[in-house]
């Protein structure tokens, strides 16, 4: 199996362990929520592009939401099958560099939530290098508006993801390439990272927005 199937069995399987009432960690979201999200993303092209273009974010909602009244098995078996043929989230490249991160991501989302967090999955080689890689080519984008230095290490790499501005100083989020992919994607309420910096500029790093 290639690392984005890997991660997307394990997200399929913890959709229909929870059932479609279970929370996450995506604010205001359950776990039928989460799955329309998916589904979306890979079928629905005219409302994926409101993922990142706030003009037609409504369009986006009012498709996932129209999307999370069907019944939640045959949502979960739309993210199982993965996407259409002719999606750009088929090609290989995207589908290892962008899928893996994102299954992983939303995999933790399930598993995560809730008073019993579940504790960090062992996870195989070939995940873990997809997900460094991943981690790698957007980190300046992900904390493009922080106040401070960024610095991410991990066990298979250093990456620097933000260069200190002029009289600000520098954090290091150091832990295993899952743990600090979470912080990066804004779930460092559950991320297990070793965060090194002055109290002051690791608040001002707490408060920064990592949308894309």
């Amino acid at each position: 199996m290639t690392s984005s199937a890997t991660e997307r069995a394990a997200l399929v399987a913890e959709l229909r362990r929870c059932g479609p009432d279970a929370p996450t960690l995506c604010a205001g979201w359950s776990a039928r929520d989460l799955a329309a999200h998916l589904v979306v993303r890979e079928r629905r092209p005219d409302a994926a592009l409101g993922l990142v273009l706030p003009p037609v974010a409504g369009h986006a909602e009012r498709v996932r939401a129209g999307l999370a009244s069907r019944p939640f098995a045959d949502l979960v078996d739309l993210v199982a099958s993965g996407p259409p043929r002719l999606s750009p989230f088929a090609l290989p490249g995207v589908d290892r560099a962008v899928n893996t991160g994102e299954h992983f991501v939303h995999a933790e989302d399930l598993r995560r939530a809730g008073d019993e967090p579940a504790p960090p999955r062992d996870l195989p080689a070939e995940v873990r290098r997809a997900l460094w890689a991943g981690l790698r080519g957007r980190a300046v984008l992900l904390y493009r508006r922080s106040p401070v230095g960024v610095v991410l290490e991990t066990p298979e790499g250093r990456v620097v993801a933000r260069r200190a501005p002029e009289g600000a100083g520098t954090v290091v989020l150091r832990g295993d390439v899952g743990e600090v992919l979470l912080h990066s994607f804004g779930r460092e309420a559950v991320a297990r990272v070793e965060v090194e910096g002055s109290p002051e500029d690791v608040r001002a790093l707490a408060g920064v927005d990592r949308a894309v």
